[in-house]
């Protein structure tokens, strides 16, 4: 399972990927983040669901262990835009 440390970091910077473009709320923040906190957490998109994402979406192209890797860098990168 992929371990979030809900700092809401990529539901603040949507706008750096157009996959996201119909939950920006048109400055880069997610309609739906609250605090750090998504308002419709039980019921978000796959797009958002780290875990199923994968199943669904990336299994057949890459492993498990890349995918997770790929997210945490990703997470880093979003969280030193934001230092």
């Amino acid at each position: 399972m992929f371990e979030c440390e809900h700092c809401g970091c990529c539901c603040r910077n949507l706008d750096k990927s157009v996959l996201y473009t119909s939950l920006n709320r048109g400055d880069g923040v997610c309609i739906y983040l609250r605090g750090n906190d998504c308002s419709i957490y039980e019921n978000r998109p796959l797009l958002c669901r780290v875990d199923e994402c994968y199943e669904r979406m990336f299994s057949h192209v890459m492993t498990e262990e890349e995918y997770y890797r790929m997210n945490k860098q990703a997470c880093k990168k979003l969280r030193e835009l934001e230092e």
